[in-house]
């Protein structure tokens, strides 16, 4: 976990390219650490979204939301977005950053 947010104590992390279940106990680990603080998840980088890790991830962002505190995805992979809206989670990446943002008009 990085702490390179633009936010003052915010912390970044960087999400793990494949988030299949043997990933789901260290990601809760990682973001309990966090917890509090406002989050900025990288998940440029994913690319593979598993089911648990997806509860996980859900889980996080309500623990935040009711903490009252910033937690969102700034840059999703096309993969990642993908199986999210796949599984019924578009709202999870709707404000997230994909390559296909930057990709020539």
């Amino acid at each position: 976990m990085t702490n390179t947010s633009h936010t003052p104590g915010a912390t970044s992390l960087l999400l793990a390219d494949s988030l299949d279940m043997t990933a789901a106990a260290p990601l809760k680990a990682q973001l309990l650490a966090a917890r509090g603080t406002p989050l900025s998840l990288d998940a440029a980088s994913v690319r593979r979204l598993g089911g648990q890790c997806l509860q996980v991830l859900l889980a996080a962002r309500t623990t935040w939301q009711a903490d009252g505190v910033e937690w969102r995805i700034a840059q999703a992979s096309e993969e990642f977005a993908d199986a999210a809206r796949l599984m019924g989670c578009p709202d999870l990446v709707s404000d997230a950053l994909t390559p296909s943002d930057f990709a020539p008009l």
